[in-house]
């Protein structure tokens, strides 16, 4: 469990850090005050998107254990 709120708070920071900053700077562009929007929207993005992953990402994982899952029995089936 630790190692999956670790992953969640790490994947939490990157990508909504990457994220806020390019659509900020794309709709917005570099004004004076871009640092105060971006950091206010990063910890937004920040706080929503921990339980998400938390939430959602066994989900997806388990998705996508089945997937590759198949796609190995199908190529050893041939």
């Amino acid at each position: 469990m630790k190692h999956r709120i670790a992953f969640a708070m790490i994947m939490g920071i990157i990508t909504t850090g990457i994220i806020s900053f390019t659509l900020i700077s794309i709709n917005i562009g570099f004004v004076s005050n871009f640092l105060v929007i971006w950091l206010k929207s990063w910890s937004m993005a920040y706080i929503a998107v921990i339980p998400v992953i938390l939430l959602v990402g066994p989900i997806v994982q388990k998705l996508v254990n089945s997937m590759f899952k198949e796609a190995v029995t199908r190529q050893y089936d041939s």
